[in-house]
């Protein structure tokens, strides 16, 4: 009969699994189709859990199509106490999203909700516990707040984890309950189990990011399970250490001394002196707690999350040092292999630590190289990349750089052969060494039918010759004459500026008014920026003309002339004249109240020559991000910030200031003596001689009566050295007894041998006696054989 209700009951058992695969692949197709409300009532009121299950899925189905479900709450609530974990499952799921609109139903389901807390399945507590700090009624905080306080010495690490990220949602509904909360995170940051600590840290960097004091002693034990958590407790955990590092860990430093190569073949020699020692620069000098965070999160550098990444780059950055950087270079560039918004938000951390480490990616340059597939912002990133690694590239990285350059800014692309002209500027500024070839390669340019890249090219150049005015006169000359060919506004406007600034080289044998007579022949068929700058150039002749009258004249007579006539009939000052009267006509008003401020000033030729022949500095081309830099790597502030002032976004905060040494907590609140480390001293080698010290301990304790006073003060407490030093003294004293009984050991043996030979006799009579004994039983036994056979 047993065997009959086991069958029937494997039978039971698999037409339900049969059953429930089929519901849940006829489930699959049919949910999205929506049933009538009073159907759905009657599968949530069923008593079938299979039937329940059904509703429930096409409750939740509707519930995240965001159609109304409120209707069900009565229905869909008195199932929380179904055994089902499944059910149990959908149906927190439902009371979490519409607790706050029935907030008197919800309360209902508390009682019930308590009692699973202490259910025998741990993945039942930590959903009960879950659910009920998600429900956002103030009302229940202090329950809440219980069943946070049960769930921290739970016996699973999964109820312990769902109890720490139970502790935000607890503070954000009521913050009174703090002081128990702080009292409880305390005791799951030194849980043991790595997931468990790792939610801690993400609450408490969520409720009391300031309180390192609770960190202190838990400190080093959480840096070496930082390894094994997950993602997320990863990124909280390196955001939560380099805030500590910074309040905790001092910024010493020390000026580090290096010797010459000569004074080496110094020291060679035998020449050496105590002048070849040479003070070389600051180095700092890390702590140690600070070196064990340093070295233990280097491996995180090889996570396949790009988000860890760059938050172990963010924290070499922020509290490590430049070798520490430059282990973290390879890691970020290997970013640059994922989608294209990850290598766009890799590319603008790339940018960041170049700006003050370039040298550590010249090795990887090859990796910014534009492609026919990149992105606007991803080439305009890489662009500046390279840009940025120029001065310390060699120089076959310069000249390929530099061909990249050339090439995409003979492009199609307006916005890309603007940047790749700017980068070739920027090139140029970084490096004078290759100024002369950028210098070429925009010349070549300038007479490009493209009026994009002849504008930015004759931009560029304008800002390379204000950095070598007296080396670059030839160039204006070059550009003058090639004015004709120069069609673009913003162009020609370029071209007359330089001619202006250098209008007062060589006195009269300069090429201004000539150029300016010739451009007056069409100023009416001129752009208006051009107009523009045609008016200033004759006004900065015309001052010319005037401040070398003046000297001729203060020359000739040794006294201060008068004012110039107005109707001198020089050259130059007809011309003046003549552009008063084009101007006079122009439809520009701008136009023309330029032209009157220049008349009023030139009246006034000392002021004039302050106005506008004053010296003009010459302009940087910073990289486009340097308004990105300081911002923390990994934030969104580096992203979208760009160019948006000097706060970034709303809610960046800062990382604080290094604390100032003497002012650092005490290093020895975070010594763990008397605490066992659960998690990684177990897995510790332990010496031989703390191994035999500890033993000798134990065995003095043993017997229970002297306890810690019947011990020696040494016991336990012994090196290897003391031990070895023990046996030496030993086999010394066992020397001297063998010598003095030498002469009672030959008696001795003797005495031992006449007994061995004894016992020998005795063994060889017994052998005897049992070979006899053998013969007589196997004689006997042949006998009975005989005997059986005759019968």
């Amino acid at each position: 009969m047993e065997s009959i209700s086991r069958i029937s009951n494997l039978l039971e058992s698999a037409r339900e699994l049969t059953l429930d695969a089929a519901q849940a692949a006829r489930s699959s197709r049919s949910t999205a189709r929506t049933l009538p409300v009073p159907h759905l009532k009657k599968l949530l009121d069923s008593r079938n859990d299979r039937e329940v299950l059904d509703g429930l899925r096409r409750v939740i189905s509707m519930m995240y199509r965001q159609q109304k479900t409120l209707t069900f709450f009565s229905s869909v609530v008195k199932n929380v106490a179904s055994p089902n974990i499944e059910i149990k499952k959908l149906v927190y799921i439902y009371l979490i999203h519409h607790a706050e609109q029935e907030p008197d139903m919800a309360l209902l389901s508390i009682n019930t909700i308590q009692k699973s807390l202490s259910d025998s399945n741990p993945q039942v507590r930590a959903l009960a516990l879950r659910t009920m700090s998600g429900i956002r009624v103030p009302v229940i905080s202090q329950i809440v707040s219980l069943a946070i306080k049960k769930g921290v010495v739970d016996m699973s690490p999964h109820v312990r984890k769902a109890a720490a990220l139970a502790i935000p949602k607890c503070y954000r509904l009521e913050p009174s309950t703090l002081p128990q909360l702080l009292e409880n995170l305390t005791t799951l940051l030194g849980d043991k189990q790595y997931f468990v600590a790792g939610a801690a840290v993400s609450a408490f960097n969520e409720i009391c990011p300031d309180r390192v004091d609770l960190i202190h002693k838990h400190y080093r034990s959480l840096v070496k399970k930082i390894v094994d958590m997950d993602e997320w407790s990863q990124l909280a955990m390196l955001r939560m250490v380099t805030i500590y590092a910074r309040k905790c860990f001092p910024r010493r430093t020390r000026r580090a001394k290096a010797k010459d190569k000569s004074a080496d073949l110094q020291d060679f020699y035998g020449d050496a002196s105590s002048e070849s020692v040479s003070e070389g620069e600051q180095v700092v000098i890390l702590d140690p707690d600070l070196v064990l965070l340093l070295n233990s999160i280097k491996p995180l550098l090889q996570s396949r999350n790009s988000g860890v990444v760059v938050a172990v780059a963010r924290c070499y950055v922020d509290i490590g040092t430049a070798e520490y950087t430059k282990a973290a270079v390879g890691p970020l560039v290997a970013l640059l292999r994922g989608a294209q918004d990850i290598q766009q938000v890799a590319l603008y951390n790339i940018v960041s630590v170049c700006l003050a480490h370039p040298e550590s990616f010249v090795r990887h340059a090859s990796h910014f190289l534009v492609r026919a597939t990149d992105t606007a912002p991803v080439w305009e990133l890489k662009l500046e990349v390279l840009t940025l690694i120029f001065p310390h590239s060699p120089l076959q990285m310069k000249s390929l750089i530099l061909n990249e350059l050339e090439h995409f800014s003979r492009g199609t692309n307006k916005s890309l052969v603007r940047e790749a002209v700017r980068a070739i500027g920027r090139c140029a500024q970084g490096d004078p060494a290759t100024a002369s070839r950028c210098m070429r390669l925009l010349l070549g340019q300038i007479t490009s039918l493209d009026g994009t890249l002849a504008a930015e090219s004759l931009t560029v150049i304008r800002h390379l010759i204000q950095q070598d005015p007296q080396a670059h006169v030839g160039t204006v000359v070059r550009l003058a004459k090639n004015l004709d060919s120069a069609t673009d506004p913003q162009a020609r406007a370029t071209i007359i500026w330089l001619v202006g600034e250098f209008a007062g080289l060589n006195g009269e044998d300069n090429i201004a008014a000539d150029v300016l007579r010739i451009l007056l022949k069409e100023f009416a068929d001129e752009s208006e920026i051009a107009k523009r700058q045609i008016v200033l150039l004759a006004a900065k002749v015309y001052l010319h003309h005037l401040n070398r009258e003046a000297e001729a004249q203060k020359a000739d007579d040794g006294k201060q002339g008068p004012p110039p006539n107005a109707e001198d009939d020089h050259p130059i000052a007809r011309l003046w004249r003549y552009v008063l009267l084009l101007v006079r006509y122009d439809t520009s008003y701008d136009l023309r109240d330029r032209t009157r401020l220049y008349k009023a000033l030139l009246g006034v030729p000392q002021l004039a020559t302050l106005m506008l022949l004053a010296p003009k500095p010459a302009p940087q081309a910073p990289s486009p991000s340097e308004t990105r830099r300081g911002f923390a790597l990994g934030s969104a502030a580096l992203v979208l910030a760009g160019g948006g002032g000097v706060h970034g976004l709303r809610g960046y905060e800062n990382l604080p200031e290094w604390v100032p040494e003497g002012r650092e907590p005490d290093p020895r609140l975070r010594d763990t003596e008397g605490v066992r480390n659960e998690y990684a001293d177990e897995r510790r080698a332990v010496p031989a001689a703390q191994r035999l010290g500890d033993g000798r301990a134990v065995a003095g304790r043993s017997n229970g009566v002297g306890g810690a006073s019947a011990v020696g003060p040494g016991t336990g407490a012994k090196t290897l050295d003391d031990w070895l030093a023990e046996d030496e003294e030993e086999g010394e004293e066992e020397v001297e007894e063998e010598e003095g009984e030498e002469s009672e050991g030959g008696e001795e043996e003797e005495e031992e041998e006449e007994e061995e030979e004894s016992e020998e006799d005795d063994d060889e009579e017994e052998e005897e006696e049992e070979e006899e004994e053998s013969d007589q039983e196997s004689d006997d036994a042949k006998a009975e054989l005989e005997g059986f056979l005759n019968r």
